[in-house]
């Protein structure tokens, strides 16, 4: 048995004073020495902590006593060891930043896509009056997805807003969205019903949850996590591997972050090419001053810079493709 656990959740709900409660909620997860990352917002409550599985239980069951929090799920990881360096709780305008922050507008509290669990995903997802939406990020994607999803060339969930009418042909089709865990499907599913698509759904607990429930059939290559696993296996039953290697086009599964820290670029690269550019994602990149240290991990606990999202990906990408 593993000494080590890793919690993934969120929950939308109303938190009173939420700047307050993340300052408190910081210094509670450090008394229990927990690891990770979690965004407080008025809107709720987004985290991935990891640590023992004793401090993981006394975290859920002080979750579970909120009455606020009523419903809350946790996916529950076994790891071998944390999957974060340090602690972190911070208060946003946004759980998950979409750019919808109008209530009016779209309120997962109160109207969302109709949740399936994974089995029903599994059992709907194949249907000639179904669209499967990927609603995640480019490099997400490109890592791993549903087989015949349709994917957007988007390189933050923020975009995902503009991509409205590029859809709007699929109005007269099932809508099935999906992402890791499940909590930016909660804003897709309502901005998409507000726009006046009839039929949607998300699938309930993600990626994440599909796996461990239904075998992940059918998610062709791994699932991207914001943490130091960087990917994690999904399909037990038919898996394959998609990505391939931005630098020579070899088939791995392995992404990285861009030695050089003032491009940062997110992308998929073999071994091979990995030490030979040591870690970086071109020969420019490999000379830069500032380039860090490649250990063959790619992964970088203090990322000085955000990606460069204007840097010229490889290979032509259209707006929206169906895979």
């Amino acid at each position: 048995m593993t000494q080590y656990q890793t919690l993934l959740y969120y929950c939308y709900t109303t938190i009173a004073n939420a700047e307050q409660f993340a300052e408190d909620h910081l210094q509670f997860c450090k008394s229990l020495q927990l690891v990770g990352r979690i965004i407080v917002a008025d809107e709720g409550l987004n985290g991935t902590v990891s640590g023992t599985r004793e401090s993981c239980e006394t975290y859920m069951r002080h979750i579970d006593s909120n009455p606020i929090f009523a419903g809350i799920e946790f996916k529950i990881d076994n790891v071998e060891e944390p999957s974060f360096i340090k602690m972190h709780c911070r208060y946003k305008s946004e759980i998950v930043h979409s750019g919808l922050r109008d209530p009016h507008v779209i309120n997962p509290q109160q109207k969302t896509g109709i949740h399936l669990e994974p089995q029903e995903f599994m059992e709907m997802k194949d249907r000639d009056d179904v669209v499967v939406l990927d609603v995640r990020s480019n490099y997400e994607h490109s890592l791993g997805k549903f087989k015949n999803a349709v994917t957007l060339d988007i390189d933050n969930f923020r975009d995902f807003p503009a991509m409205i009418n590029e859809l709007a042909k699929y109005k007269d089709k099932k809508i099935l969205t999906y992402c890791t865990g499940g909590i930016k499907c909660e804003k897709a599913s309502a901005l998409l019903l507000h726009e006046g698509f009839p039929e949607v759904y998300q699938l309930h607990g993600g990626i994440i949850k599909y796996g461990k429930e239904a075998g992940g059939k059918d998610f062709e290559g791994k699932c991207y996590v914001f943490d130091n696993r960087v990917a994690v296996d999904v399909n037990q039953i038919n898996p394959v591997v998609i990505s391939k290697c931005y630098n020579c086009g070899k088939t791995t599964a392995k992404m990285i972050n861009c030695a050089n820290p003032e491009c940062n670029e997110h992308f998929t690269q073999c071994d091979d090419c990995g030490w030979k550019l040591d870690g970086c994602c071109s020969e420019a990149c490999q000379e830069h001053p500032r380039k860090r240290m490649y250990d063959g991990t790619g992964y970088y606990v203090k990322v000085p810079m955000q990606v460069n999202l204007n840097k010229k990906k490889s290979g032509p990408v259209s707006a929206l493709q169906l895979q």
